[in-house]
């Protein structure tokens, strides 16, 4: 019975509701209900884009192994980038990257943000899942879970059970962009320790893919990994750090994102994550 009241009373409660909008509609006229669903549109999507809104949200690291030869990877592409756009995945912010390998350019098309040290990074991940080899599109959550790198269900899920798991806030301070260096500091909570793994990504990259199994698309891809350095165990204890960028990267876009890892072991589970806006100058 107790439910039925309830239902009745947010049945009454709606009904006035309704009158209400009614009553203003006829004020102000039809344009209000045109306003109105725009209005809540853009809340919804400054809510979206906006994760820091909600509190309850845990950093979650996702690893996307990708390729530009490799025609199953351009769907998991896009989901990652729906992931770091709209972070559907309740409770998470999720900390993306798009980690580009080398083992497929020999189909014709070569890569140009292909990585060896994305090569040797998915090994290690394999090894540890006792995986008989390589593939892509994979994605690593947290260090912890590995699924088909498309597969938005599974990868919802994962993030989902990720975010379960509150971690020590990781905070990265003073990140400044010098010629061709980047200095910081990484500051852990204390009595916290791991091994230490920084990123500088592009926030956003494209290709026009001539020739292999992509030839005549142009790809879109997030977070792409051009600089990935171990810093070795016990770096966040807000000293200075650098991180030093060879001429070979070629970096040449302006907008770049800052991510510091904690793990417990290279290429292990995530203990803490970060990340901040960098501008190349």
């Amino acid at each position: 019975m107790k439910r039925q009241t309830n239902a009745n009373s947010r049945l009454q409660m709606l009904r006035i509701l309704v009158s209400g909008l009614v009553m203003v509609s006829t004020i102000l006229g039809p344009t209000f209900f045109e306003v109105l669903p725009a209005a809540a549109q853009k809340v919804s999507e400054a809510s979206l884009k906006n994760p820091d809104s909600s509190p309850a949200r845990q950093p979650v690291l996702v690893e996307l192994f990708t390729s530009e030869g490799c025609s199953d990877c351009p769907p998991a592409d896009a989901l990652l980038a729906r992931l770091d756009a709209t972070q559907f995945v309740p409770g998470a912010q999720a900390i993306v990257l798009s980690e580009h390998v080398t083992y497929w350019n020999y189909l014709g098309w070569s890569d140009p943000f292909s990585l060896d040290e994305m090569n040797h990074r998915q090994t290690r991940y394999a090894t540890r899942f006792g995986l008989d080899t390589v593939y892509t599109p994979q994605a690593i959550v947290d260090g912890a879970t590995q699924v088909l790198g498309g597969d938005s269900a599974a990868m919802s899920q994962a993030v989902s059970a990720a975010a379960q798991k509150q971690k020590p806030a990781l905070r990265i301070e003073g990140a400044h962009w010098d010629g061709s260096t980047i200095g910081f500091a990484v500051k852990a909570p204390d009595g916290l320790h791991g091994f230490l793994t920084v990123v500088l990504a592009e926030d956003a990259t494209s290709s026009a893919v001539g020739r292999g199994e992509n030839a005549g698309r142009t790809l879109h891809h997030i977070a792409v990994v051009r600089v990935m350095k171990s810093m070795d165990r016990n770096k966040a204890n807000e000293q200075p750090l650098a991180l030093q960028l060879g001429n070979e990267q070629a970096l040449t876009g302006h907008a770049f994102r800052l991510i510091a890892i904690l793990t417990d072991g290279e290429g292990g589970r995530v203990l803490a994550v970060a990340e901040v806006p960098i501008t190349r100058p």
